[in-house]
This record gives C-alpha cells, structure tokens and sequence, in this order.
C-alpha cells in the first residue's frame, strides 16, 4: 500500500513537472518568455509599503479579463474590480497567523521591456501593509499569490527597496528576497516568509549621510551653480568688466561667504521642506536651478551684482534646498528617522561640497593670477550657460535634448 502511494506521488510530480516543462518550452518556442511579476517592499517601523508589478498578459491569463488585449483605460474601467482581485490575493500575516491590514492605493499602467521578456505593458499597484498592534514589520509572512493561483508557471521576484535601518535608501539597488513560486514537490504556492535583521538608527544615520555626499557628487546642475559663481569671486571689478586679482585676502574672503552663504541657504529650505513647513512642486525648482546656473554663468562674463555674490548665492541656494528636501521626502520616514536623515542627509552635503570646494579654491587662486584666467573665466561661463540652456528646455518641456542627455551620462 505504501509502495503504490509512493508510485502515485510520484507519478503526479512527474506529470505536473512535464506540463511546467511543456508550457515553458511553449514559451519559449513563441519567442515570449514569461515576464515576471515584481514586488517591492519599503520598510518602515509601522507599516511596510509595496510596489506591485505585474504584466498585463500574465494577469489576463490569470482573471479571463481582456486587461492585457484592452488596456486603454484600464483603471477607469476596470479599477474596482483589479482592487478587490488584489485584496483577495495579498494576505499578509504575522509569525504567528495575526492578520495583517491591506489598503490598496494608486493604480496605473506602464509599458516596460526587459532584455527577456521584450516589451509589455504591467499594473502597477501601490499597496498599504498594516500589522496588528505590537507586531513588528521585520518579520511576517507574506501570503500573496496573484496571476500564480491560475498560472502556475509566473514567478514573483520579492525584494526590498527601502529599509531605513538597514541602510537601504533611495537609489540603492533593491534587495532580493527571494521568490513567490510553485513548490513542485508538495504542488502548493507556499507563503512567502519575509525575515528582515535587526536594524539601527546609527546605520539609517550613516545610510543618509552616504546619499547626501552622492548627491552632491553626482548632482552636476548643484555643482555646476557653485563653481561657476566662484569663477569671478577672487577678482576685482569696475562695475562693467572684471579686472585682475584682488588679492590672497580679498579672494579668500569673498570665496567663503559665497560658500557660507550657499551653505546656509540650501540648510535652511531643506530643513523646512523635509519637515513640510514649506512645499514646491518638483518641475519649477528645477527649472530655477537651471537658471540660477545660467545667472550665474551671465555674472561671470560680465558683472551683473558684483559684491552681492554671497546674497545670490543664500538666495538660490534657498532653492537648491528644497530640491535636497524631496529626496528625503520621497523616503516616506518616521519621525525619528527623518529627523536623523535630515542631519545625515545635510552633513553628507557639506562633506562633499567642502572636499570639492578645498580642491578648488587653491587652485582659483593660482590661475586668477595669470592672463589664462580670462579664458578659463569665459570658457567655464560659456559651457555653463549651454548646459543650463540644455536644462531649462528640458525641464520646462519635459523632453529631453542631447545636451541634457550628455550631461546625465557625466
């Protein structure tokens, strides 16, 4: 008896893994390899917040609905549907079976492509995960089995996006996890246990100040503001046209309450922003920036406010501020890790822009003393203001140009 039990499990894995092995190769055959679904987690001390992908041909396969062949205004028609389907299919669950809240947000549709999978169009989904009181959001199971309950060849790749405490932030590639699948063996799609480590403030902190120092270093357009309104800074003027050096004294002196200036006014906006006092839309602080650069490259040709460089400097950099502020606010912290990355975030600028800055005065100083200083002055000028042109373009029209294309490669 036991013998033919054996022989009848076996025998219906095998059959289950030929069929899987069939529909893979049918796939395959087609030229259209599965596209896989993708499930991005952001961790916070009270809520986990996920990002769910899923390609439209996998979930019409998997609902019956014409999601994928009619996806032109899909969440209009379809929207309430496609939140009940999610709702029955993301059940998430403590260590120990307490369930958990699911709040299902924003919903839209994107074309992607990948290098396997072509192009193809996915819904994505904003989703609100809620434990129960007491429970952590470091370790629960995440019972999820959308598009796999009827297709049972898809695949979810689950990772972490963001987890403050473990120092994963904006720009840092994702964490996987693991992966939501068919278990071949038992033939069930097992619940996917989630088992974060133990993070701390310490290397949230470090993690903010990590991504200040980048973004400086590879924020060409705040960098490009600084430089270029220290270009005349070490020289004298005579209202009209810049003149010769002024001076180790005078040029030290000007250089620094440029810098100081700079520093506190992008201090100041990006306290304010990130703690929400003061709020600006992304598109418009852009385009300031980009001429705050183009003013700036105008007052290094010819004096526009000669003397009054550290005031336009606090003055745009009151703008430069708030453009910091929404890579934090974007991060959707707690309170307590907010006021951290605020710190860290500002301290990592600083960092960097002083490096920079320690790099640069000494050698303003040696060349503003020579006849090549001009040149230097009005070619330095004269490639800024293209690049701002490049930018103001761009970000007013939202098209981008092969200038600005350049300069995001740099």
């Amino acid at each position: 008896m036991a013998a033919t039990n054996r022989f009848s499990t076996q025998l219906r894995t095998g059959i289950v893994r030929s069929w899987l092995l069939l529909c893979l190769l049918g796939y395959e055959a087609a030229g259209h390899p599965m596209p896989n679904s993708v499930v991005l987690l952001k961790v916070h001390p009270k809520s986990v917040d996920a990002e769910i992908q899923m390609p439209l041909i996998e979930l019409q396969a998997a609902i019956g609905h014409q999601v994928n062949d009619r996806s032109d205004n899909l969440i209009q028609r379809s929207g309430p549907f496609l939140t009940t389907y999610l709702m029955q299919h993301i059940r998430p669950v403590t260590m120990d079976h307490r369930p958990w809240k699911v709040q299902v947000g924003e919903l839209r549709v994107e074309e992607t492509q990948t290098p396997v999978s072509g192009a193809y169009k996915e819904l994505i989904a904003r989703v609100r995960l809620l434990p129960p009181d007491g429970a952590t959001t470091r370790a629960f199971v995440f019972d999820y089995n959308a598009i796999i309950h009827q297709v049972v060849t898809h695949r979810i790749l689950v990772s972490v996006a963001q987890d403050w405490e473990q120092g994963i932030t904006a720009g840092h590639t994702p964490v996987e996890l693991g992966v939501i699948e068919l278990d071949i063996e038992s033939e069930k799609i097992k619940p996917f246990v989630v088992q974060l480590r133990q993070g701390s403030g310490w290397t949230g902190f470090l993690a903010m100040l990590r991504l200040g120092r980048e973004h400086i270093a590879e924020g060409t357009d705040h960098l490009l503001f600084l430089l270029v309104l220290l270009l005349p800074a070490p020289l004298l003027h005579d209202k009209r046209r810049w003149l010769g050096f002024g001076g180790v004294r005078f040029g030290l002196k000007r250089l620094l309450l440029i810098v100081t200036a700079f520093t506190a006014g992008h201090s100041l906006t990006l306290l304010a922003g990130a703690l929400g006092w003061v709020s600006m839309p992304a598109q418009p602080i852009e385009v300031l920036i980009a001429i705050s650069i183009l003013v700036s490259a105008i007052h290094a040709i010819t004096p526009v406010f000669p003397g009054k460089e550290a005031w336009i400097a606090g003055g745009f950099g009151l703008i430069h501020g708030l453009a910091f502020a929404n890579t934090i606010l974007d991060l959707q912290l707690e309170p307590t890790h907010l006021v951290l990355s605020i710190l860290g975030f500002n301290l990592g600028i600083e960092f960097m822009q002083l490096a920079i800055i320690a790099l640069t005065i000494p050698w303003l100083m040696l060349l503003s003393r020579t006849r090549y200083y001009t040149i230097l002055r009005l070619s330095g000028a004269a490639l800024a203001s293209v690049a701002a042109l490049a930018w103001v373009a761009e970000r007013v029209s939202g098209e981008s140009n092969a200038m600005a294309d350049f300069l995001a490669r740099l």
